[in-house]
């Protein structure tokens, strides 16, 4: 509609309406037309689903809690979020929950890279083992060139990604031995999660891979037929991992992200303060989640961050210390020992580089390095 015709609409409201007849009038005129700014979406829902793989106890729960929260607050309660623990949303099927916020199925996700990466295989560049090794290098990549690159990705997806969080880097437990070389792990049953890179990666290693959902895995633990899983700290504090393993092996293989996204459609027909204001909501939980994901392990950074910024005294500070109250026994393979898992794996590094895209893993060098030169392996 032109500028004419709305005029002459107007023209003709004004003899016809006085007073607020006539503002109640051009509001409806103008909603109709897209005007007083910004896109018109059409009515809010009143609730929007998110899908949530754990429980609301873990800190990922905790951090999707809290982009629930700080979406109401600063939307002034127009955009609720509800999340839905545990996969209730898919039944479990988390590898499903890209495709279906794309779909529109569900509105958005608190999620993690790795029940992503099927739909985006970029994301596979953090399971790439032994790659990423530390906080510095995440938060490079993630803040950097291959960070925009996986966002770019899922843009085209229909997916608009919001803020990044953390499950945080993943750690090997059991309950046979100690593993602190690759010899170590030579036919030992690992419970691995669902994503075809992580079998590639312990059957390089010599292990024995076994892809089962968790409540499965507790079984197979409490019956000795699976020896081991791996899974960051905040999922073995949750999950109480000493009532079934004594060994631990800290040695950073990969990592998990997570990311809050939302489906593209919907977030493009929301007014631009609705969206400014659910982005600051996702930055501010996904920090809040990343600290809790981090604390006690690296340093009193994390700590602090939660005292100073969010008013919350994280009860579990020295994770690792609890673990050896526990009764586990804890490894830190050494640079020698990580350069054999290195070169055991580097068929691995072959194969899924090509399928995550040079380019990526090439802006995740440099994002880390700095390289200017032909990408490494």
């Amino acid at each position: 509609m032109n500028f004419q015709i709305l005029q002459s609409a107007e023209d003709e409201m004004k003899r016809t309406i006085s007073g607020i007849g006539f503002v109640v009038a051009m509001c409806l005129l103008f909603i109709v037309v897209g005007g007083c700014g910004g896109k018109s979406g059409g009515a809010l829902k009143k609730e929007y689903r998110m899908q949530v793989t754990v429980g609301p106890t873990t800190y990922w729960g905790m951090g999707a809690a809290k982009f629930a929260e700080l979406v109401k607050q600063k939307t002034s309660g127009r955009i609720v979020v509800k999340p839905y623990f545990g996969s209730q949303l898919l039944k479990g099927a988390q590898l499903n929950s890209a495709q279906m916020v794309a779909e529109g199925a569900i509105d958005c996700a608190f999620e993690s890279t790795i029940n992503t990466a099927p739909m985006i295989p970029e994301m596979n560049l953090f399971t790439l083992p032994f790659f990423v090794n530390n906080y510095e290098n995440l938060d490079k990549i993630e803040k950097g060139a291959a960070g925009g690159m996986i966002f770019r990705k899922m843009l085209k997806k229909n997916l608009m990604p919001l803020a990044w969080g953390e499950n945080g880097f993943r750690q090997l437990t059991n309950s046979k031995k100690a593993v602190g070389s690759p010899d170590d792990l030579k036919h030992l049953k690992v419970r691995v999660v669902g994503s075809p890179i992580f079998i590639d990666i312990f059957r390089a290693l010599g292990a024995d891979p076994v892809n089962m959902n968790w409540g499965d895995a507790v079984t197979a633990f409490q019956q000795k037929t699976v020896d081991g899983q791996e899974n960051p700290v905040a999922i073995l504090l949750a999950v109480q991992i000493w009532q079934y393993h004594k060994y631990a092996c800290f040695w950073n293989y990969a990592v998990d992200p997570l990311v809050i996204y939302w489906n593209k459609d919907e977030w493009d027909a929301f007014p631009d303060d609705i969206k400014k204001q659910i982005k600051q909501a996702a930055i501010e939980a996904g920090e809040f989640e990343k600290a809790l994901c981090r604390a006690g392990l690296d340093g009193d950074t994390s700590i602090n961050l939660l005292k100073k910024k969010f008013h919350y005294d994280i009860p579990e500070k020295k994770p690792l210390e609890l673990l050896k109250e526990k009764g586990m026994r804890i490894t830190r393979p050494g640079k020698s020992e990580i350069e054999a898992f290195k070169k055991k794996v580097k068929p691995v590094m072959d194969k899924w580089i090509p399928i995550i895209g040079e380019d990526v893993y090439g802006a995740a060098l440099k994002d880390m390095l700095g390289n200017t030169g032909s990408p490494r392996r």
